[in-house]
């Protein structure tokens, strides 16, 4: 069964009602600045956010140092402070890599992923019951690489163990990675050319020399 969970997302969001008015308290899991931009856009009317940047993945730590930066810069120059709070978890590459022992040689999108994002997932949901969001969600449905069917199934998980609800989303939806280049562009903001990992950048590298070999040949 195939679900909209931009349409479940809405109705979430339509069906709030605190008796003191209040908006919900949502942890937002943000992978980085360019994919935060557009979902913060959406959500910042909506939800009082705690932008939670956990991503043990990344690699170098100068990669992570630049990209944690890079989000805390975004969300003072939008705008969205104090309704937006950067939350830094702990860089914890160990945690990594022990998620990724025995799957180093799995492709982007495969096993090993399916394992961080359960890794971030539910370190982001610790840290929700810990606020005492309301609710707790990813930046990481945005990309069109990423599987929002397992990104949402793995919240779910993480939100009944937790004690906190997974806002079922799908950011993507909507032109949202196109929104969220054009917020890059607009911010000047850093965008990457891997997911984070090692073994991402190791796949990044080799289809750029791959298309260096296939440009040299064609000049010949």
């Amino acid at each position: 069964m195939n679900i909209n969970y931009q349409l479940e997302m809405e109705k979430t969001i339509a069906a709030w009602h605190a008796p003191d008015g209040r908006k919900p308290v949502l942890l937002l899991h943000s992978c980085c600045a360019p994919c935060s931009s557009a979902v913060l856009e959406r959500l910042a009317a909506h939800f009082t956010i705690y932008d939670f940047c956990y991503n043990p993945n990344i690699s170098p730590e100068t990669e992570y140092r630049h990209r944690a930066e890079e989000l805390r810069r975004l969300i003072r120059e939008m705008g969205l402070e104090p309704g937006v709070q950067m939350v830094e978890g702990a860089y914890e590459p160990e945690r990594f890599a022990r998620i990724a022992a025995g799957l180093e040689g799995e492709p982007e999108g495969g096993r090993r992923c399916t394992r961080c994002f359960a890794l971030r997932l539910e370190e982001a949901a610790r840290e929700a019951a810990r606020r005492e969001a309301d609710f707790f969600t990813t930046t990481l449905s945005i990309s069109p690489h990423k599987d929002a069917r397992r990104l949402n199934e793995i919240g779910r998980q993480m939100g009944e163990k937790y004690g906190v609800p997974y806002l079922f989303s799908d950011f993507k939806k909507k032109d949202g990675f196109k929104r969220s280049t054009i917020l890059s562009e607009q911010y000047g903001l850093y965008r990457q050319n891997y997911c984070g990992c090692i073994f991402s950048r190791r796949e990044a590298e080799e289809r750029e020399r791959a298309k260096a070999g296939e440009k040299a040949s064609a000049a010949r």
